[in-house]
């Protein structure tokens, strides 16, 4: 009995000491709890602190949308001064660049005058008034300022209305002073991109003083020239005078068959006098140019046929293309037939017998053609010393020539308002190249037979 008591209150010690054991966990769990709260409101409340601090400190929504406001004005002037200031640097920069191009134009050497799309000068420059001798151009109607009739109005005009450049052109201006100066013009319309003609702008030189002295060195040209000539014409004449003088004296002394040969010495003497006089009033003499309309095909065939008459023993060849010119047939024959001479005439002689070569070419552009003439031989060519002076009256390489032939040439191409160039082909021979300019721009040129004679 007493065994069973004491094994009964083991027992009960057993449970109380677990019981102890359960009340104690609870308390370590309560207090784990309660740690852990006051941490995360610990926490909740400084994120609110900090929330609080960077807002701004308000008591309503009233005093915050007030707050927001005041800091959105105070950003948009802090922006506008950013602006005004923006502003100011690109306004001082604008007036920097005016003040130069102002300062640029009033002081270039050349004349500036700007018209505007209602025909107002609006801009000109210091160089401009001095150059057309006008004063306080600015706001001026430009035809009434340079002259209603003047040369320089009329290519101003011209220009406002169909956008046509003129490029260093001379014209003739005359200032109220009434002094004619002579004027370089180079003038363009003004365009926003594609767009209609907003204005014209004119660069002026004054080429009065250049005129002047152009006239001068031209004047001094023809006088030694005309010296040149007449020294030209004394020698040839002195000459076949001299010559004359000296048969006429053998003649009285002579016999009947002697008197004879002199007396016909004499006549070839006087007919060359006579032929060199013709030559000279061909040169000498002024041309007048018709605008007719001359094959050139045809005046090329005939020129070459006859000088193959003259000297069959040399091969010429005609080849290439020719069109229409204007101009006086004849002259132009007698151009052509005097080269087309001389270069059989130079290759002659030539090792495997002479050969000239006639080619034609038409060069076409946008407003007009040009017609080239070449012709060609396999002669000796021409000397470095003679080259300058071939066109020179009275200077030739020919024991019997007058020295007219090429200078009438030159002569006759210029007043058809062409050129002639030579020069000496690598080789071998010379090379004639004469351009005469077409009426019209040709669509077709005459193709000619290539032909051998």
């Amino acid at each position: 009995m007493s065994g069973m008591l004491q094994s009964g209150s083991g027992t009960q010690h057993v449970w109380e000491i677990i019981a102890g054991l359960g009340i104690a966990a609870l308390a370590v769990a309560g207090v784990a709890v309660y740690l852990l709260r006051k941490f995360f409101q610990s926490s909740k409340e400084e994120q609110q602190e900090k929330i609080a601090a960077g807002a701004p400190r308000t008591e309503n929504a009233s005093a915050f949308m007030a707050a927001s406001m005041q800091g959105v004005i105070q950003q948009l002037r802090e922006q506008e001064k950013e602006l005004e200031r923006l502003h100011k640097i690109e306004k001082e920069r604008a007036e920097q660049t005016e003040r130069l191009s102002e300062e640029v134009t009033r002081n270039m050497p050349a004349g500036l005058v700007v018209v505007n799309a209602t025909g107002i000068i609006s801009t000109a420059n210091p160089a401009a008034e001095q150059a057309l001798g006008i004063r306080g151009l600015g706001f001026r109607r430009y035809s009434e300022a340079l002259g209603e009739n003047s040369q320089l109005t009329k290519l101003v005009g011209i220009c406002l209305e169909t956008g046509r450049i003129f490029r260093r052109e001379e014209v003739e201006h005359v200032p109220p002073a009434g002094d004619t100066r002579h004027l370089g013009v180079t003038i363009s319309p003004i365009r926003r991109g594609e767009g209609e003609i907003s204005g014209v702008i004119c660069l002026l030189t004054d080429l009065t003083e250049l005129a002047a002295l152009q006239q001068r060195m031209q004047l001094k040209e023809n006088l030694a020239a005309l010296g040149e000539l007449s020294a030209g014409i004394a020698h040839e004449f002195k000459n076949a005078l001299a010559t004359i003088s000296g048969y006429a004296q053998l003649i009285p002394d002579a016999s009947p068959n002697e008197s004879a040969d002199y007396a016909k010495r004499i006549v070839e003497q006087t007919r060359n006098i006579t032929h060199m006089v013709a030559e000279f009033l061909k040169y000498a003499r002024p041309l007048e140019i018709p605008e007719e309309r001359v094959d050139l095909e045809e005046v090329v065939g005939r020129a070459v046929a006859e000088v193959v008459q003259a000297m069959p023993q040399v091969a010429i060849e005609c080849t290439g293309s020719f069109g229409d010119v204007a101009g006086d047939e004849g002259l132009l024959r007698q151009a052509l037939l005097n080269l087309a001479r001389n270069a059989a005439e130079a290759c002659a002689e030539a090792e495997g017998g002479g050969r000239v070569v006639l080619r034609g070419e038409v060069v076409e552009s946008n407003e007009t053609g040009w017609q080239r003439l070449i012709i060609t031989d396999n002669g000796p060519g021409i000397t470095t010393e003679a080259m300058p002076k071939l066109f020179r009256p009275f200077f030739t390489t020919k024991s019997n020539g007058t020295g007219l032939g090429l200078a009438v040439v030159q002569k006759i191409i210029v007043q058809h308002g062409g050129h002639v160039e030579v020069r000496n082909c690598p080789k071998g021979g010379a090379e004639f190249i004469v351009t005469l300019p077409m009426p019209r721009r040709v669509a077709e040129a005459v193709e000619s037979k290539r032909r051998r004679i």
